[in-house]
């Protein structure tokens, strides 16, 4: 990547330890490889998480995934299962992983500064025994990732702290216009904006939530 000649960069690792410093010991040491019972206990009551994938290029992607608390199945000490639901198709993450297994895990729990990041390689199954336990109103889910841990570790609370991420009186969602009318404006659609409005609704994604 070239930067603007205005741009400081950083080129080594030596810059960079040189501006941050040196990590805590306590920081060092968190990294664990199989899950503790507090880290399946954050699983069970998280219902979301964030996967990071990159296809045999480097190209990334994040993809947020969510369902009721506890969606995600635990398979063994090292191993965990994370069902897919209905979306728009794109499958971006999940062809990524077929080409670069690699992937990154972020587990958030509304009002908790902190979160929980998994690191491991990960690997599509279309069916499973467990499949029977990640059902959600009667739909059983097509696929999953399952995912080896390598790296696990919790997260400290500054990020969401410095975001107030968990404060309503910090939140405006009116800030934006609708998503209907963003989408009208930044891609071609053939729908009209009143059709989109009317398919953006929480009440039609509701009964969109677990159909194909």
């Amino acid at each position: 990547m070239t930067v603007a000649p205005e741009f400081t960069a950083i080129t080594s690792a030596q810059e960079l330890r040189e501006l941050l410093g040196a990590p805590m010991r306590r920081a060092i040491d968190k990294e664990r490889v199989t899950l503790h019972d507090w880290d399946r206990e954050w699983l069970a009551n998280s219902p979301f998480c964030l996967i990071s994938t990159s296809d045999a290029d480097g190209n990334c992607d994040v993809s947020p995934k969510g369902d009721p608390p506890g969606f995600v199945h635990v398979i063994d000490d090292t191993t965990i299962a994370i069902p897919d639901r209905p979306g728009n198709r794109r499958a971006d993450g999940f062809l990524n992983v077929l080409g670069n297994p690699h992937v990154g895990l972020i587990f958030l729990i509304p009002g908790r500064g902190e979160t929980l990041r998994i690191n491991g390689r990960a690997t599509l199954v279309r069916d499973a025994p467990f499949f029977d336990a990640m059902v959600v109103k009667g739909h059983r889910p097509a696929l999953a990732l399952v995912v080896e841990i390598e790296q696990i570790f919790f997260h400290c609370a500054k990020a969401l702290m410095r975001s107030k991420l968990w404060k309503p009186d910090s939140w405006e969602p009116e800030a934006l216009p609708s998503h209907a009318r963003i989408v009208k404006d930044v891609q071609y659609t053939e729908e009209s904006l009143d059709r989109l409005e009317q398919h953006y609704t929480e009440a039609n994604y509701s009964k969109l939530l677990y159909k194909g």
